[in-house]
Protein backbone atom coordinates (compact mmCIF):
# COMPACT_ATOMS: atom_id res chain seq x y z
CA UNK A 1 0.00 0.00 0.00
CA UNK A 2 2.74 2.45 1.01
CA UNK A 3 4.79 1.53 -2.10
CA UNK A 4 1.76 2.22 -4.31
CA UNK A 5 1.38 5.72 -2.84
CA UNK A 6 5.08 6.48 -3.36
CA UNK A 7 4.98 5.08 -6.92
CA UNK A 8 1.86 7.11 -7.80
CA UNK A 9 3.45 10.22 -6.25
CA UNK A 10 6.60 9.77 -8.35
CA UNK A 11 4.53 9.25 -11.53
CA UNK A 12 2.54 12.41 -10.78
CA UNK A 13 5.78 14.32 -10.14
CA UNK A 14 7.29 13.16 -13.47
CA UNK A 15 4.11 14.09 -15.36
CA UNK A 16 4.09 17.52 -13.69
CA UNK A 17 7.76 18.12 -14.57
CA UNK A 18 7.16 17.16 -18.21
CA UNK A 19 4.07 19.38 -18.45
CA UNK A 20 5.92 22.29 -16.84
CA UNK A 21 8.82 21.90 -19.25
CA UNK A 22 6.48 21.81 -22.24
CA UNK A 23 4.63 24.91 -21.02
CA UNK A 24 7.94 26.73 -20.56
CA UNK A 25 8.98 25.83 -24.12
CA UNK A 26 5.65 27.02 -25.56
CA UNK A 27 5.99 30.26 -23.59
CA UNK A 28 9.51 30.82 -24.94
CA UNK A 29 8.28 30.30 -28.49
CA UNK A 30 5.12 32.46 -28.25
CA UNK A 31 6.43 35.42 -26.18
CA UNK A 32 8.29 37.12 -29.06
CA UNK A 33 5.36 36.48 -31.42
CA UNK A 34 2.90 38.08 -28.99
CA UNK A 35 5.24 41.05 -28.44
CA UNK A 36 5.55 41.56 -32.23
CA UNK A 37 1.76 41.48 -32.62
CA UNK A 38 1.33 44.02 -29.81
CA UNK A 39 3.94 46.29 -31.40
CA UNK A 40 2.17 46.02 -34.78
CA UNK A 41 -1.19 46.88 -33.17
CA UNK A 42 0.37 49.90 -31.42
CA UNK A 43 1.99 51.05 -34.68
CA UNK A 44 -1.37 50.75 -36.45
CA UNK A 45 -3.04 52.83 -33.73
CA UNK A 46 -0.33 55.50 -33.98
CA UNK A 47 -0.66 55.52 -37.77
CA UNK A 48 -4.44 55.86 -37.45
CA UNK A 49 -3.97 59.02 -35.35
CA UNK A 50 -1.20 60.59 -37.47
CA UNK A 51 -1.53 58.99 -40.94
CA UNK A 52 0.97 61.38 -42.53
CA UNK A 53 3.79 60.07 -40.28
CA UNK A 54 6.24 57.67 -41.87
CA UNK A 55 7.93 56.61 -38.62
CA UNK A 56 7.54 56.76 -34.86
CA UNK A 57 10.45 57.27 -32.45
CA UNK A 58 10.11 56.32 -28.81
CA UNK A 59 10.86 59.13 -26.36
CA UNK A 60 12.72 57.97 -23.27
CA UNK A 61 11.96 59.46 -19.87
CA UNK A 62 9.80 59.34 -16.79
CA UNK A 63 6.44 60.94 -17.51
CA UNK A 64 4.36 59.68 -14.60
CA UNK A 65 2.74 56.60 -13.19
CA UNK A 66 -0.13 56.32 -15.68
CA UNK A 67 1.89 57.17 -18.79
CA UNK A 68 2.80 53.95 -20.59
CA UNK A 69 4.81 55.29 -23.54
CA UNK A 70 5.55 58.41 -25.55
CA UNK A 71 6.44 58.48 -29.26
CA UNK A 72 7.32 61.23 -31.72
CA UNK A 73 5.44 61.01 -35.01
CA UNK A 74 7.96 61.80 -37.73
CA UNK A 75 7.73 62.62 -41.41
CA UNK A 76 11.30 62.37 -42.60
CA UNK A 77 13.21 64.49 -40.08
CA UNK A 78 10.20 66.67 -39.19
CA UNK A 79 8.47 66.07 -35.85
CA UNK A 80 4.71 66.23 -36.56
CA UNK A 81 3.21 65.31 -33.19
CA UNK A 82 3.58 63.30 -30.02
CA UNK A 83 1.67 60.07 -29.44
CA UNK A 84 1.14 59.42 -25.73
CA UNK A 85 -0.37 56.21 -24.32
CA UNK A 86 -1.98 56.60 -20.90
CA UNK A 87 -3.98 54.39 -18.56
CA UNK A 88 -7.13 55.60 -16.83
CA UNK A 89 -9.50 53.82 -14.46
CA UNK A 90 -12.90 53.18 -16.05
CA UNK A 91 -16.03 51.50 -14.75
CA UNK A 92 -14.91 48.00 -15.73
CA UNK A 93 -11.16 48.39 -15.18
CA UNK A 94 -8.20 50.07 -16.79
CA UNK A 95 -8.57 51.78 -20.16
CA UNK A 96 -5.55 52.40 -22.40
CA UNK A 97 -5.90 55.60 -24.38
CA UNK A 98 -3.50 56.48 -27.19
CA UNK A 99 -3.63 60.25 -27.82
CA UNK A 100 -1.98 62.27 -30.55
CA UNK A 101 -1.09 65.89 -29.88
CA UNK A 102 0.15 68.05 -32.73
CA UNK A 103 2.87 70.63 -32.23
CA UNK A 104 0.35 73.38 -33.08
CA UNK A 105 -1.47 72.68 -29.78
CA UNK A 106 -4.40 70.61 -31.00
CA UNK A 107 -5.43 67.04 -30.40
CA UNK A 108 -4.92 65.04 -33.59
CA UNK A 109 -7.07 62.18 -32.37
CA UNK A 110 -7.32 59.32 -29.93
CA UNK A 111 -7.72 55.56 -30.06
CA UNK A 112 -8.71 53.17 -27.28
CA UNK A 113 -5.95 50.57 -26.93
CA UNK A 114 -7.61 48.10 -24.59
CA UNK A 115 -10.54 48.16 -22.20
CA UNK A 116 -12.89 45.93 -20.24
CA UNK A 117 -15.90 48.23 -20.17
CA UNK A 118 -19.50 47.03 -20.31
CA UNK A 119 -20.48 45.89 -23.83
CA UNK A 120 -23.16 48.13 -25.30
CA UNK A 121 -22.45 50.97 -22.86
CA UNK A 122 -18.87 51.82 -21.92
CA UNK A 123 -17.51 49.93 -24.90
CA UNK A 124 -19.06 52.64 -27.08
CA UNK A 125 -16.06 54.79 -26.13
CA UNK A 126 -14.22 53.08 -29.00
CA UNK A 127 -16.85 54.15 -31.54
CA UNK A 128 -16.24 57.16 -33.79
CA UNK A 129 -19.21 59.25 -32.63
CA UNK A 130 -17.61 59.46 -29.17
CA UNK A 131 -13.84 59.25 -29.68
CA UNK A 132 -13.84 61.63 -32.66
CA UNK A 133 -15.13 64.43 -30.41
CA UNK A 134 -11.54 64.99 -29.25
CA UNK A 135 -10.20 65.59 -32.77
CA UNK A 136 -9.07 69.17 -33.26
CA UNK A 137 -9.66 70.23 -29.64
CA UNK A 138 -7.24 72.83 -28.32
CA UNK A 139 -4.94 71.84 -25.47
CA UNK A 140 -5.15 75.31 -23.92
CA UNK A 141 -8.02 74.33 -21.59
CA UNK A 142 -8.70 71.05 -19.84
CA UNK A 143 -11.34 68.96 -21.61
CA UNK A 144 -14.50 68.43 -19.57
CA UNK A 145 -17.32 65.91 -19.85
CA UNK A 146 -20.89 67.15 -20.16
CA UNK A 147 -24.18 65.29 -20.32
CA UNK A 148 -25.48 67.67 -22.98
CA UNK A 149 -23.84 69.70 -25.71
CA UNK A 150 -23.53 73.34 -24.66
CA UNK A 151 -21.18 74.16 -27.52
CA UNK A 152 -18.12 74.87 -25.37
CA UNK A 153 -14.81 74.34 -27.20
CA UNK A 154 -13.34 72.21 -24.43
CA UNK A 155 -16.41 70.02 -23.91
CA UNK A 156 -17.10 66.38 -24.74
CA UNK A 157 -20.61 64.92 -24.61
CA UNK A 158 -20.67 61.81 -22.43
CA UNK A 159 -21.93 58.45 -23.61
CA UNK A 160 -25.45 58.02 -22.27
CA UNK A 161 -25.31 55.51 -19.41
CA UNK A 162 -21.50 55.45 -19.38
CA UNK A 163 -20.45 58.70 -17.75
CA UNK A 164 -17.69 57.00 -15.76
CA UNK A 165 -16.14 55.59 -18.94
CA UNK A 166 -16.50 58.95 -20.71
CA UNK A 167 -14.75 60.66 -17.80
CA UNK A 168 -12.00 58.01 -17.72
CA UNK A 169 -11.21 58.48 -21.42
CA UNK A 170 -11.21 62.25 -20.96
CA UNK A 171 -8.92 61.93 -17.92
CA UNK A 172 -6.48 59.85 -19.97
CA UNK A 173 -6.44 62.40 -22.77
CA UNK A 174 -6.05 65.29 -20.30
CA UNK A 175 -3.10 63.42 -18.77
CA UNK A 176 -1.52 63.14 -22.24
CA UNK A 177 -2.08 66.88 -22.76
CA UNK A 178 -0.39 67.61 -19.42
CA UNK A 179 2.59 65.45 -20.40
CA UNK A 180 2.85 67.32 -23.71
CA UNK A 181 2.54 70.75 -22.05
CA UNK A 182 5.14 69.95 -19.40
CA UNK A 183 7.69 68.25 -21.64
CA UNK A 184 7.31 69.17 -25.31
CA UNK A 185 5.55 72.53 -25.67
Amino acid sequence: MKNDIVRLGLILCVISLIASGLLAMVNDVTTPIIAAQQMAANDAARKQIIPEADSFEEVEGEFGENVVEVYKAMSGSENLAYIIKTISKGYGGDIQIISGIKNDGTIAGAVIGSMTETPGLGAKAQDQPFISQYNGKSIENEIVVSKSDTGADNEIVAISGATITSQAVTDGINLAVNVFNENFK
